[in-house]
This record gives C-alpha cells, sequence and structure tokens, in this order.
C-alpha cells in the first residue's frame, strides 16, 4: 500500500501537468482508486478534505459573481486612472487595485474583473496590453497569499495549521504573513515602475462605467468582517469560516436571482467548480502520504540534508518552493509539503511558522515566474489570445521572474528578521 500511494501521487502529478485542463478529473478519479485499492478508507478520505477550506473557497467564488456583477472594480479602475493623470502611474493604481481586490476575492476571479478595464485603457492609449495584463496576473497572485480568503493556498496553509483569519496579521504575537506579502509588493512594484516608466503621457479617461449596485460591495465588506470575528468563536479554525463563507455565498445567489432578475443556474454553473473538485481530490491523495509515512520519510531527508543549520534549511525551503511553483500547480505541492515543513520546523526546534510561511511565499510568488505557473496566469494568457495576441514562453518570464526575485528575497528577509527570533 505504501509504494501504491506514493505511485499514484506521482502519476497523478505528472498527469496535473501534462494535462492542465483536466487536473479536477485526474485528481478525483486518483483520489477514488486510492480509496477503492483500500489506501484509505471511505471514512478518512472524506475527513482528510478541509471542508471549512472549501466552504470558504466556494462562498467567496460566490461574491466575486456579484461583485463583478456590480461593476464596483471597473468603476474604481476609472477612478484611479483619473487620478494617476500619467500613464505609467495609471498601470501601477491598477495593479494596486489589482492587488487589493485579489486579497479578498480569489485571483482568476479578479483579473476576470480587471482585465477588460486593461484592455480598454490600452486601445485608448495605443499601446500593446500585452505587458500590463501580465503585471495584473502577476500583481493577483502576489496579493493572493496575504490574506486567509485570497487564494486556495493560504486557505490550505490555514486549514492544516488551524490559522484563522486574524492570524495572516498577527501570529503568536509577532507580525504574520500579510505584512511579509507587503514588503514585497513595495519591492516588486518597484520592478513594474522600470518597466512602464517609459509611459510618461498624460492621460484622462471619459467617465463612463457606473455602479449598477452597492449591495455585492456591502456584503463583500460584512462578510470579510465576519470572517474576521469568527476566529473568536471557531479559534481552532474547524467550521464556521466555512459555514459563513457559504451562507454569503447563498444569500449572493439569492440577492441575483431575486433583486438582479439574473438566471440562478448560469450563475451556479459560472462559478469554478473545477477546482472546487481539484482541491477535494488533492486533499485525499495528500493524506495518503501522510497515511503511508512517505511525508515523514521527506521531512526526514531535508531534515538530514539542512542539519542544524536553520538558515540553510529556510533558504532550502523557499527556493525550491519557489522553483517548483514555476512550472507546477502549487496547490497539490503545498499540500503535501505543508506536514513536512511542520516536521523540519519541529527537529530544528524553530516555531513554526519561520518554515511554513516560507512555503506558502515560494509556492504561490514562484508561480508568477512562468505563464503556467498559476491558474491567473493561464487565464490572463487566454484573454490576450481572444485579443489577438500569442505571448512567447520568454515575453511572461521577462516580467514574472524580477518581479517574483524582488517579491520572494524580500519578503524572505522580513519573514528571518521577524520570525527567527
Amino acid at each position: 500500500m505504501r509504494y501504491l500511494a506514493l505511485a499514484t501521487f506521482l502519476l497523478v502529478y505528472a498527469l496535473f501537468v501534462i494535462l492542465p485542463k483536466r487536473r479536477a478529473h485526474v485528481a478525483i478519479v486518483g483520489a477514488l482508486f486510492l480509496v477503492l485499492c483500500g489506501v484509505l478508507t471511505p471514512k478518512s478520505a472524506v475527513t482528510a478534505v478541509h471542508w471549512n477550506v472549501i466552504g470558504i473557497f466556494v462562498g467567496t467564488l460566490a461574491l466575486a459573481e456579484i461583485f463583478s456583477y456590480s461593476r464596483m472594480p471597473a468603476y474604481l479602475a476609472e477612478l484611479l486612472v483619473n487620478a494617476a493623470g500619467r500613464t505609467s502611474l495609471a498601470i501601477l493604481f491598477i495593479c494596486g487595485l489589482t492587488s487589493f481586490i485579489s486579497a479578498f476575492v480569489e485571483n482568476v476571479a479578479t483579473v476576470i474583473i480587471i482585465a477588460p478595464v486593461a484592455l480598454s485603457l490600452a486601445k485608448k492609449l495605443k499601446i500593446s496590453p500585452v505587458l500590463l495584463i501580465i503585471a495584473i496576473a502577476v500583481s493577483s497572485n502576489l496579493q493572493g497569499t496575504a490574506t486567509l480568503i485570497g487564494d486556495p493556498p493560504s486557505m490550505i496553509l490555514a486549514g492544516f495549521a488551524k490559522m484563522t483569519f486574524n492570524d495572516f496579521f498577527i501570529y503568536h504575537g509577532k507580525l504574520g504573513i500579510f505584512f511579509a506579502v507587503q514588503i514585497g509588493a513595495i519591492a516588486s512594484f518597484i520592478v513594474l515602475y522600470l518597466f512602464f516608466r517609459r509611459h510618461s503621457e498624460r492621460i484622462s479617461l471619459e467617465r463612463k462605467e457606473r455602479v449598477i449596485t452597492w449591495i455585492p460591495t456591502i456584503l463583500l465588506t460584512i462578510f470579510i468582517v465576519c470572517v474576521a470575528f469568527s476566529s473568536f468563536i471557531d479559534p481552532e479554525f474547524r467550521f464556521l469560516a466555512g459555514v459563513i463563507s457559504m451562507f454569503f455565498g447563498l444569500i449572493s445567489l439569492i440577492w441575483y436571482v431575486w433583486s438582479a432578475k439574473g438566471d440562478g443556474v448560469k450563475f451556479v454553473k459560472r462559478l469554478d467548480w473545477n477546482t472546487t473538485l481539484f482541491l477535494i481530490g488533492v486533499f485525499i491523495i495528500v493524506a495518503s502520504l501522510t497515511e503511508t509515512g512517505w511525508l515523514v520519510a521527506i521531512a526526514d531527508a531535508l531534515g538530514a540534508l539542512a542539519g542544524d543549520n536553520v538558515l540553510f534549511a529556510f533558504l532550502l525551503i523557499i527556493s525550491i518552493s519557489t522553483l517548483v511553483s514555476a512550472f507546477v500547480c502549487n496547490i497539490p505541492y503545498l499540500a503535501a509539503m505543508i506536514p513536512v515543513a511542520q516536521q523540519v520546523a519541529a527537529d530544528l526546534g524553530v516555531d513554526q511558522p519561520l518554515i511554513l510561511f516560507a512555503l506558502l511565499i515560494g509556492s504561490c510568488l514562484g508561480g508568477n515566474i512562468t505563464p503556467i505557473g498559476a491558474s491567473a496566469n493561464i487565464v490572463s494568457m487566454g484573454i490576450l489570445r481572444r485579443q489577438g495576441y500569442v505571448i512567447p514562453f520568454r515575453t511572461f518570464v521577462k516580467l514574472g521572474l524580477p518581479f517574483t526575485l524582488a517579491a520572494v528575497s524580500s519578503s524572505a528577509l522580513f519573514l528571518w528578521l521577524v520570525w527567527r527570533y
């Protein structure tokens, strides 16, 4: 059973890379195979899924759908562009808006919300939208790491480590991952400025966008407050945040059907069920490695390689994570490596957050290096393709690599200074 679990994991992982559009199918089939073969019992498979995380993910998708419908993001983008006055600053403001939204809304949804505004801006200025869309994609991936509800990897970390919404800000009395990401954002936005500074033309957009309704914005705000306060009632992060998210998702659906007169069936279909099923399958597959002892073995190997050198272990985790996530989906990698990182931290006798946050930073921001490293990147490339732009691999890397190196290195320095001692 032990080697069957490992072989299944490796095969499924390879298929994630080979068949990126079929990741959900591969994950579910792999999970069912492990249960049918007796590696996991049906009960252990069900309990392996972090249902709280699934609830948060689905609920935020529904909220993002009505937030986009309200046209609030596009309205804010127009305000920022006109406030900027110059093209280079307008581009940075749009990337900043993308970052802000993606801290509370799933990254792919954020790109879909902001991309039309960026395309309109590029058309008005008669410039290529390629680097602008790429900048939006990497900006969304960056801030999606900052909060519990920003992106699935953050939700997964919270699920394993029992971290609440507030723990991303202050954890065990120290500054949390949110502030590490902000340090990385400052460094990476300097990179963006260097790329776009040549666009110094003055700009003013005709105000066309209007907010259809303020209800989605109000619901999203109340939702964030409720999730933040849920940690006081459910400090172990067992169920409440997921229940709250699903409740607000249901309210979003009801409001869309009854007040906005929308099609409820189409609304539900537009939600990202593929990623939802993918997450469920990945949780079960990773649980098989835990049950059969492989994750402990990997942790022991990494611990032996690092010895008693905490700095080397820290740099090893963040470097490997950045490199791996540049080419493969970070969700299964992160889910598999969190127990490993926890064991490495225990063996070294250091605070778990030092290693866990390094893992999250590397696995999330590393996806910004290439167009296949994150779902938001793939979506952004699809948007450009529909506009008639075929983007070479090197074009994405030209912006993604320096952006990532700046963000990861500065975030890593912050984590080391705050969490090592």
